[in-house]
């Protein structure tokens, strides 16, 4: 599907843009290059006066925060140190606003549909690693809550290719609009010049 439009009030969304996450080994793409699309979209928001939001996951040293239940795959584990600081590339810009999350999505049990709404967002860009988690889980719930969704399928990877593929084929265009940075960009500069 071809992107459509942008609203007036749209907000770049990134999540887990972080040391711990971008230095993982990724599929298809390397975090590298999901950062690197990911500052061209956040200029290109702030200099639009568009909000900008860095979502981060952290939990605390002893794992307490972690979401209980029970799993097949272990949880937890020890990270070094710095592993939830952003990536240098998107941080120290005084407006953007920034949301840790204890979650793999960014809505539940954080602020951040409280930040959105104060600001009369109504569209949300989003990009981060990885695809069929923390970017997925925050697309349908930013669906679920109303808002537009665009998802910039060239500025996010996973832990796995497959998984990348599934939700970007199949998942995303349930949520929302699908595009490149370059198609983003391209119609960032037609609807807010």
């Amino acid at each position: 599907m071809a992107l459509t439009a942008l609203d007036p009030r749209t907000a770049l969304v990134v999540i887990d843009l972080q040391a711990g996450i971008v230095g993982a080994p990724t599929a298809p793409l390397p975090g590298a290059e999901v950062v690197a699309r990911t500052v061209e979209l956040a200029d290109a928001f702030r200099a639009r006066d568009l909000p900008v939001v860095l979502v981060r996951v952290s939990f605390a040293a002893d794992f307490g925060d972690v979401p209980p239940g029970r799993t097949e795959t272990p949880r937890g584990g020890s990270r070094p140190a710095g592993w939830d600081v952003l990536v240098p590339e998107l941080a120290g810009h005084a407006g953007d606003i920034t949301v840790t999350k204890h979650n793999w999505g960014a809505f539940h049990g954080t602020d951040l549909d409280v930040q959105l709404r104060r600001r009369g967002v109504t569209q949300i860009v989003l990009t981060g690693i990885a695809t069929s988690i923390g970017v997925e889980s925050t697309a349908r719930a930013a669906y679920e809550h109303g808002y537009h969704v665009t998802l910039a399928t060239d500025a996010m990877t996973d832990l796995d290719a497959e998984a990348h593929r599934g939700t970007v084929e199949r998942v995303f265009p349930r949520l929302g609009e699908t595009g490149t940075t370059a198609e983003l960009l391209a119609l960032l500069e037609k609807t807010h010049g």
